[in-house]
C-alpha cells in the first residue's frame, strides 16, 4: 500500500468515528441547562423554596416553570432562550391539568406537549415540549390548539414592573435562534 493510500484510509476511518459521534447525540451548546425538584437551575424558569414546581419544561424557544406558592396561587416563570427575556405573572389551572396564565392581552398555556402564545383566539405561537416534567394532561378536543382560558374575573393580572429587568442568567442564554 503505498503511503497515499495510508494517509486517505486513515482519514475515512477518522470521518466515520467523526460521524458515529454525531450520530450518538454529542449534547449542543443550547442544551438544557441543570435542573432539580425546583426546575431549571440558575433560571428564572425555576420556582423559589417554600414555593413548589407543579410543572416545567423546555421548547425549542423557551423553558418554563407553574410554581405552586405557599398560599396555594400558581405562578407562571418563562424565558425566551435566544435573548433571555422574562416573564413572571400569577396562572391558574385548566380542567385539562395544563395551566395558563395572561399578560398585556397574550395568553401562555403550558400543558404536557406544548407551550401556546394566544392573543384571543389568535394563536400566534405553538411549541411542541421537548422536555416536560409535570402531570401529563389530556389531549385537546381535535380542531382545538389550546384550552379554554378562564373569564377574566378568575384572573388577577400581574403589575406591569416599572424597573429594568436584570440581565439573563447563565441558564437562559441561548444560541441566538428566535
Amino acid at each position: 500500500m503505498s503511503l497515499c493510500g495510508l494517509c486517505t484510509g486513515r482519514a475515512t476511518v477518522a470521518a466515520a468515528a467523526c460521524w458515529a459521534l454525531l450520530a450518538l447525540g454529542v449534547p449542543s451548546a443550547a442544551a438544557d441547562p441543570s435542573i432539580d425538584a425546583l426546575g431549571f437551575v440558575d433560571s428564572t424558569a425555576r420556582c423559589a423554596a417554600p414555593d413548589t414546581a407543579v410543572a416545567f419544561g423546555s421548547t425549542a424557544t423557551s423553558r418554563v416553570a407553574i410554581c405552586k406558592t405557599s398560599s396555594g396561587e400558581y405562578e407562571y416563570r418563562g424565558v425566551r432562550i435566544s435573548d433571555g427575556a422574562k416573564l413572571v405573572v400569577p396562572a391558574s389551572a385548566s380542567s385539562d391539568g395544563g395551566f395558563v396564565a395572561h399578560s398585556d392581552g397574550i395568553t401562555y398555556t403550558v400543558t404536557s406537549s406544548s407551550l401556546v402564545v394566544t392573543e384571543g383566539n389568535q394563536v400566534i405561537r405553538q411549541e411542541p415540549m421537548v422536555y416536560f416534567h409535570g402531570p401529563k394532561t389530556t389531549a385537546a378536543a381535535p380542531g382545538t390548539s389550546a384550552p379554554a382560558a378562564p373569564p377574566p374575573s378568575t384572573v388577577t393580572p400581574a403589575p406591569t414592573p416599572t424597573a429594568p429587568l436584570p440581565p439573563p442568567l447563565p441558564a437562559e442564554v441561548g444560541g441566538g435562534r428566535h
